[in-house]
């Protein structure tokens, strides 16, 4: 047997990047409590406030929030003023509601510290508890749903949207769009804002989820076309068939009884309806994840090993579509990052 290498002392260059890294994941972790907190949107409402009064404003124990206000003026995410703090524009930067948020970096960075430990931890036994690990922090659990809303909503809007005739056709024949595993409802009220001939139904196994994505659609005016209801994809009926069934990113968490769940879409189509699958395209070539735009995608991948699932390439999505009969067209987006692929019953 070989001698084993003996470890060489590590460079000033590599301490250097992994302190820049530490130092940014610890500002998201801060950033995340001010955000699951409240503390980001009390304090833009307040525009200047101490401690104890951005407390009481939160509702949150004044102890923490003081310690909190170091911590978040440490990182730049507040300044003081005269009388207290006020957010600096890296701190504006996370409200919920600001365009083009920071939010969902916030809500990721502990997401993913979470998902790690668990990695770690069932390494040793090879154990997949499935999604019930979303659900362990609930803190987090909260923010699942706007995290992906402000991480995937804009690209649906303006790439996916148009860039698919299957929205248009159906809203022409004043038809039914199904979204499985619906989220917070965002997917749905963007449909339902564009094409206002179109009615909605969104499904999903999270009630928080299903709270959130009623409340939508009461304040955005559309409770009379746009409803939710608690369940799954394994046990979905309906009495009228859909001329659009959605999985958003879902496919790949049923992927193991996709024969189920492929009978289940066909069975559920109108004619000329199609089956709308959109998912992280996972490359044939492993050298693309040392890419910045891909390296989540490899890090996202293992924390779904976690809930017993695996990212999957386009063709595998086209070619079970093939076999229960649909006919399959897949589209690319975000320079090949985002998949769409289509099923259509002719």
């Amino acid at each position: 047997m070989g001698e084993e290498s003996k470890p060489q002392a590590v460079g000033q260059d590599l301490r250097e990047l992994a302190m820049r890294d530490a130092q940014g994941a610890v500002r998201l972790a801060v950033a995340f409590i001010g955000v699951s907190g409240g503390l980001f949107e009390q304090l833009n409402r307040l525009r200047v406030a101490g401690a104890d009064d951005l407390a009481a404003a939160a509702r949150r124990d004044a102890g923490y929030v003081r310690r909190w206000c170091d911590a978040a003026y440490a990182f730049e995410l507040i300044d003081e003023a005269d009388t207290g703090f006020r957010l600096t524009a890296l701190g504006r930067a996370f409200l919920p509601d600001a365009p083009g948020t920071l939010m969902p970096f916030a809500v990721q960075d502990v997401l993913s510290a979470h998902m790690a430990e668990r990695a770690a931890g069932l390494m040793r036994t090879g154990e997949r508890p499935g999604e019930v690990v979303l659900a362990e922090r609930e803190s987090i659990l909260p923010w699942f749903g706007p995290m992906l809303e402000a991480q995937f909503g804009p690209v649906f809007e303006k790439t996916i949207m148009p860039g698919l005739k299957v929205y248009e056709e159906a809203a022409l024949r004043q038809g039914l769009a199904v979204d499985l595993g619906c989220g917070n409802g965002w997917y749905l009220v963007r449909l339902a804002a564009r094409f206002p001939q179109l009615r909605c139904l969104g499904v999903d196994g999270f009630e928080e989820n299903i709270r959130q994505a009623q409340a939508r659609a009461r304040e955005l005016g559309f409770a009379d076309r746009v409803h939710f209801r608690t369940g799954d994809i394994y046990s979905f009926e309906n009495e009228e068939k859909a001329d659009i069934i959605a999985l958003n990113r879902a496919l790949h968490h049923v992927w193991d009884e996709k024969a189920q769940v492929f009978s289940l879409l066909k069975r559920h189509l109108k004619p000329k309806g199609s089956a709308v699958i959109w998912e992280p395209h996972w490359p044939h070539d492993r050298h693309l994840l040392r890419q910045p735009t891909h390296r989540m995608m490899a890090f996202q991948n293992l924390t779904e090993h976690v809930q017993g699932n695996h990212f999957l390439m386009p063709v595998e999505i086209a070619d079970a579509f093939s076999e229960v009969g649909l006919t399959p067209t897949i589209h690319s987006f975000l320079d090949g990052r985002e998949a769409v692929v289509t099923g259509t019953l002719l």
